[in-house]
């Protein structure tokens, strides 16, 4: 959520950062600027009746003390409280108003992003060459059939399009990613977290999914109660609700959190030819890191967390690139994002497996997370996410990168002790 301060004081700079979104809610802003001077204005009316009225109440016993009648005293206290009450109820509606407004407006992008959609993000820099093989290659859906890794049609038919089943050394390939992540991760210092996968709404609201995005995410609703909880999407949704409603200290901070969940997205429309296979499903694996900084080491830690994301992929010995997203390709939530995106050789295009982003106080102010500075001041933390790492798209492109003439595939070295020594996977007879 913004701050209503920063709308109030400078509405035109939130109006053109918006607008680099290539969004433009200049109406909304105004309406936003105008609840809330009617909100002050009722809100400075109420607190003069509620002066009147405590006022007014002082006078009753001063009139009984010396034994006069106080039933017109009493009756204006009664008339002043159904006004206070009257008021506070127009008040209360002038808040919710103004809050549904205030929630329909993204983060802003940070100054330096660049304006615009997808096709203005910026290629910062690339690791390694472009594989060239000198036979004919195979696409990844090949290629894992043939070496047994992956059941498409098995997956399907437990859970239609867009799923499927790792098997022998698919699933043993699969899992050594993820022991592989988490432990780089643990020995950085980040803390590992295992969340629950059904989480109630608060901790969409929090992250910035809802209410906008609330028909984006699979609902689970409790036949024997009123109970209704959503599958997390990303584990960020998880861990940035840790701390809700918390006042932490400067000196706890950065709180460094990594959790392991499956990812569970609805995917609206039919799945494109070059999307089959893992490229896009409902339900995938992630490494998530998270972390609660104060606003001097913001910066410091999204650096930290790009650098920890492309680490990963330089030691599985993928090409990819790092892109700067310009503000429109950002999430709702986010002042800034870089992707990290593997390179697919099948599909002659980049996936991204990996996106860093900085939400500044954005999610902070809708939990409610604070932290008391050395000086007592309380300001809101910044929160921050990136993936470490996604391996639906990171295991086509280890298949595919690294597959030979004789349609086996090489293990990248750091996944070899995780998987039993094991350095090339072949084709299954």
């Amino acid at each position: 959520m913004l701050d209503i301060k920063l709308i109030r004081e400078n509405p035109d700079y939130v109006k053109k950062a918006i607008q680099k979104r290539e969004m433009n809610l200049d109406n909304v802003i105004d309406e936003i600027l105008a609840l809330d001077e009617k909100r002050r204005e009722l809100t400075g009316a109420v607190e003069a009746k509620k002066a009147e009225q405590n006022a007014v109440s002082k006078e009753v016993p001063k009139i009984k003390k010396a034994g006069g009648d106080a039933s017109e005293v009493l009756k204006k206290m009664k008339l002043l409280s159904e006004e206070v009450k009257e008021q506070n109820a127009k008040l209360a509606e002038l808040e919710e108003a103004q809050k549904t407004k205030m929630l329909s407006l993204p983060n802003l992008p940070d100054e330096d992003v660049q304006a615009g959609g997808k096709e203005q993000n910026i290629p910062d820099h690339y690791f390694k060459e472009k594989p060239v093989f000198d036979f004919e290659a195979k696409d990844h859906v090949t290629l894992c059939e043939n070496l047994g890794l992956i059941d498409y049609p098995r997956g399907a038919k437990l859970a239609g399009n867009g799923a499927w089943i790792y098997r022998g050394m698919g699933s043993r390939l699969e899992w050594a990613l993820l022991n592989f992540f988490i432990n780089e991760h643990i020995s950085d210092g980040y803390e590992l977290i295992l969340p629950p996968h059904m989480l109630k709404y608060e901790c969409g609201y929090v992250a910035g999914q809802f209410p906008k995005f609330v028909d984006e995410d699979y609902w689970i609703a409790n036949p024997t109660s009123t109970d209704k909880k959503f599958l997390l999407p990303t584990a960020e949704t998880a861990l940035v609700n840790l701390h809700r409603d918390e006042i932490l200290t400067e000196d706890e901070l950065p709180h460094k959190y990594i959790a392991y969940t499956p990812c569970y997205r609805r995917e609206a429309g039919s799945y494109r030819s070059e999307e089959r296979g893992m490229i896009r499903g409902h339900q995938f694996n992630k490494v998530e890191m998270v972390q609660y900084t104060t606003e001097d080491r913001s910066d410091e830690a999204f650096k930290e967390l790009v650098g920890k994301a492309e680490r990963l992929v330089q030691e599985l010995g993928l090409h990819y690139r790092l892109s700067r997203l310009a503000a429109g390709d950002c999430s709702f939530s986010m002042a800034r994002t870089y992707d990290i995106e593997v390179w697919i050789p099948s599909m002659g295009i980049y996936k991204e497996v990996s996106s860093a982003s900085n939400a500044r106080t954005y999610q902070a102010r809708r939990g409610n997370i604070k932290y008391r500075g050395k000086d007592k001041k309380l300001r809101f933390v910044h929160t921050l996410n990136a993936s470490g790492l996604a391996t639906s798209r990171l295991l086509p492109a280890i298949v595919e990168q690294n597959q030979q003439a004789d349609g086996s595939v090489i293990v990248p070295e750091v996944l070899r002790p995780y998987m039993g020594g094991i350095e090339v996977l072949k084709p299954i007879k």
